[in-house]
């Protein structure tokens, strides 16, 4: 039997279905551009514009406020517009607001121009995700969607080497303005990608979504089963927030979309990644030391990606979210010890940061990726738009909490209370991913549908 013939899909069926995913993908280096270059730039702005650690909160999470505004309009514009309109628009915001960003003249413009790339952002982190489950076929769609999250890190990664070339001089506008031009790139290759095949069947665009699924399968007794499979689900007569209302069992998958969120960012991640250089200050690390350790933080974040990317179809979702969760606690709960223990050495300093690196292996692996896919798997075919909005409106209101309040944890509680809050959720996550998270390797969006319809529990929903 020949290689082709051995797997699901044909090698060019494959190839185009990659080149696909990884355009809408790009996506996640939009938003992972924003978050590392907001981390490098906060100390030089607040020296430029002698602002209070409050503003400097408020500057960081004015971002997740634009965001959870566009997460909530991303619904609605995702379901009349479709999801690759959708991906454009975001596109154009983004741009707009890295370019006012590079050019603030206050602290209250930069607040204004982060509130714009949060709707860019907010968009986007809706619609990529969703997008990416609804053109991957079952075979690769955890692999596929997790390629979204190695985009984020690499958006981070690059913003932070970015920070720390433009630290030298302290050229804060820079480093914010800079990211318009990936942004415009993303942008332009937007406009090649193909409209959603399960987008267009609901809106009665059959062919066209044959078609479609044709270019990215190559299969045609699977084109027609896909087909039948998604005009099976449309019978279905709510959609949105009438299904919500009416359904009992649409409220449970919400309501999970929601909790997954919650635990994504309340891990303690989105601390790190916007206040990195921080973090090093207090473990006693001169400015230069923080810039590249923050770097390091970033490249961590890259490679540890690709452990969710080879194994998320192959070990399945909950293994690697206990690994994930598990390596988290023990991380912070150490950072944590080591800073109320007083770090002297540079020894202690060396043990510290590598202790932080594997929170940041721990998140990356799991629940970095894999709550973004599950979010995408759980929700049915008609409440998709509304139940991902949902969850991606909770994970930026998280988010906003997060980053608003860090500083003033580490001002009121101390730095070692502060990273035993976060390593105690951590091992709380760990007990929720067992009660409840199903898990969706290999089974089709369409039976995951079937089982939570017909009652089954949350956790076997994937079976």
């Amino acid at each position: 039997m020949n290689a082709i013939a051995e797997t699901p899909i044909a090698v060019q069926q494959k190839t185009t279905i990659v080149f696909t995913c990884g355009l809408a993908a790009l996506a996640g280096l939009m938003f992972g551009l924003d978050i590392g270059v907001i981390s490098g730039a906060t100390q030089f702005i607040q020296r430029e514009f002698q602002i209070s650690d409050h503003m400097i909160e408020w500057i960081v999470s004015s971002m997740m406020l634009g965001a959870a505004i566009g997460a909530l309009g991303a619904g609605w514009m995702s379901a009349a517009l479709g999801r690759k309109r959708s991906l454009i628009l975001g596109g154009v915001l983004f741009v707009l607001g890295s370019l006012l960003s590079g050019l603030a003249w206050s602290p209250e413009t930069l607040v204004a121009a982060r509130l714009v790339l949060g709707l860019a952002i907010g968009i986007a982190t809706f619609t990529a995700p969703l997008y990416l489950a609804e053109v991957a076929p079952e075979y690769i769609r955890g692999a596929m969607i997790s390629l979204y999250q190695l985009m984020i890190t690499i958006g981070i990664l690059v913003a932070f080497l970015s920070d720390t070339a433009f630290s030298y001089s302290g050229n804060w506008r820079w480093m914010l303005g800079i990211i318009a031009i990936p942004g415009m790139l993303f942008l332009l290759g937007l406009f090649v990608l193909p409209d959603s095949p399960r987008w267009l069947m609901m809106r009665g665009r059959r062919q066209e979504a044959a078609d479609v699924l044709q270019r990215l399968r190559g299969d045609s007794d699977q084109v027609a089963r896909e087909v039948a499979d998604i005009e099976e689900q449309l019978r279905t007569p709510q959609k949105g927030w009438h299904l919500f209302r009416e359904n009992r069992n649409f409220r449970r998958s919400v309501g999970l979309g929601i909790l997954l969120q919650v635990m994504q960012q309340f891990t303690g991640m989105n601390v790190v990644m916007y206040y990195a250089p921080r973090i090093f200050q207090d473990m006693g690390y001169a400015t230069s030391a923080q810039m590249w350790f923050t770097a390091v933080v970033g490249l961590t974040n890259v490679l540890a990606t690709f452990i969710a990317i080879g194994l998320v179809d192959r070990w399945g979702r909950k293994p690697i979210l206990y690994t994930g969760f598990g390596a988290m606690a023990t991380g912070l709960g150490v950072v944590g010890a080591m800073m109320h223990l007083g770090i002297a050495t540079h020894a202690e300093q060396v043990f510290t940061v590598v202790m932080l690196l594997t929170f940041i292996v721990g998140f990356a692996m799991s629940a970095g990726p894999l709550i973004w896919t599950l979010c995408s798997e759980v929700q049915p075919l008609k409440g998709r738009d509304f139940g991902i909005g949902c969850s991606t409106f909770t994970n930026w209101v998280a988010n906003m909490i997060v980053g608003a309040t860090f500083l003033t944890l580490l001002n009121g509680i101390g730095n070692a209370a502060t990273f035993w809050l976060y390593a105690a959720l951590n091992l709380v996550f760990l007990l929720i991913t067992f009660a409840l998270i199903p898990e969706t390797r290999n089974v089709t969006l369409e039976q995951i549908e079937r089982n939570l319809m017909a009652g089954k529990p949350l956790r076997e929903i994937g079976r």
